[in-house]
């Protein structure tokens, strides 16, 4: 196994002190003494869900300081009904902002192929579309080089170079929809279907690939550029124009949308008079205008 990072720079490590964060911290590790000009800094999130998450906090610690790498962590004391979806935004907010302090190049997190399968399974379950299949891969500011890995490569390896980690207790608690996946639904994948589901994946990113640059191209052609013209977009497929402003909201950085706001500006955009405002995400907004629509 190896972890290799794309080129020399700032790394900020996502560390929770599981087998598999563990094990990248490792990995990357070996990568830093092939090269003098990259450097690490671990990060460690306590969401304060469990009553002994301080342990987690500690044996990172302690791994990081005898690796002579920085550490830095956060207490977000989320409590225990906090759901996966407030856990993930707590993580990614402190890792961004552990980032953005460091001037660091990325965040590098220890996601592997089952986490690639859960994730999607999740999506389809949610409704996600066609980009929840994908969703989960690495980009230049958020690096997942244990994605062709499994976990059990990942544990097999962490067993036979000695890497302690520690076992989140929460993670056997089938009350979340991931745990409930990972433990009764992936565990009846055989080999062939496994090989299967992710080649299915693959191609799905590629098909997204081709249907992004499209749906861009169509976006490149409007009138004014950062609007939609209004008489075109009510022409267009319900769900051809919920893909179009599906794209529109991504490339103007606007990401936390779900399915139910996306349908609700798709008909307010065909729909609703001139001079409407409709709540997006954040400050941001859809102003319906006569011959367009725009993000005030």
């Amino acid at each position: 196994m190896e972890a290799i990072l794309p080129k020399p720079g700032i790394f900020i490590v996502a560390v929770s002190g599981g087998v598999d964060s563990m094990t990248l911290l490792h990995l990357l590790n070996l990568e830093v003494h092939k090269n003098d000009k990259t450097k690490l800094i671990v990060a460690h999130l306590d969401h304060g869900i469990r009553p002994d998450s301080s342990l987690d906090r500690k044996h990172v610690q302690d791994v990081s300081s005898k690796l002579d790498i920085p550490f830095v962590y956060h207490e977000s004391k989320l409590g225990a009904g906090a759901s996966e979806d407030e856990a993930r935004k707590a993580r990614y907010g402190f890792l961004n902002k552990v980032k953005d302090s460091s001037n660091a190049t990325a965040i590098v997190t220890a996601h592997h192929q089952d986490d690639q399968i859960e994730t999607a399974i999740i999506n389809i379950i949610r409704g996600s579309g066609r980009k929840g299949l994908t969703s989960l891969k690495s980009t230049d500011q958020l690096l997942r080089p244990l994605l062709n890995y499994s976990k059990k490569d990942i544990i097999n390896y962490a067993k036979k170079n000695n890497i302690k980690w520690i076992e989140d207790s929460s993670n056997a608690d089938t009350k979340y929809l991931r745990n409930y996946i990972r433990h009764q639904i992936i565990p009846k994948f055989d080999n062939e279907s496994r090989q299967k589901f992710i080649t299915l994946l693959g191609k799905q990113a590629g098909v997204n690939s081709e249907l992004d640059d499209l749906l861009n191209l169509l976006l490149n052609q409007q009138d004014i550029p950062g609007t939609l013209d209004r008489d075109w977009f009510i022409l267009l497929p319900h769900n051809t124009a919920k893909e179009i402003l599906a794209s529109w909201l991504r490339n103007n950085n606007i990401r936390t949308f779900d399915k139910k706001t996306l349908e609700r500006l798709v008909v307010s955009g065909k729909t609703a008079r001139p001079g409407l405002i409709f709540p997006i995400s954040g400050a941001r907004s859809l102003k319906i205008n006569k011959n367009n629509l725009a993000l005030v």
